[in-house]
């Protein structure tokens, strides 16, 4: 069976919500389909101060743009799978 591997974004999502949403390992993991192992691994490697810090005008100006780019993708995805949704349940019998 191969090794599956996980990007650093996917990483401190599910690392997150352990440590910010109140999730247990356990919980986070099956949600995600992942080992709870990996969970509790990545929470331990997620930086204790993310983001910028609030002192620093470039970093919140630069993690703005990133978080607003992000959202418009995530928004068109969504779009995207609203119309697909509504397609697919027209051809049902």
């Amino acid at each position: 069976m191969a090794r599956r591997t996980y990007t650093q974004e996917f990483k401190e999502s599910a690392a997150r919500l352990v440590t910010e949403q109140g999730y247990t390992a356990a919980q986070a993991a099956r949600s995600l389909g992942v080992d709870p192992a990996s969970i509790r691994a990545w929470v331990r490697e997620l930086p204790q101060a993310s983001g910028p810090t609030s002192d620093d005008p470039a970093a919140l100006k630069a993690e703005n743009a990133r978080l607003r780019e992000e959202n418009r993708r995530l928004t068109l995805e969504r779009e995207i799978l609203k119309k697909a949704t509504a397609f697919f349940a027209k051809e049902l019998p």
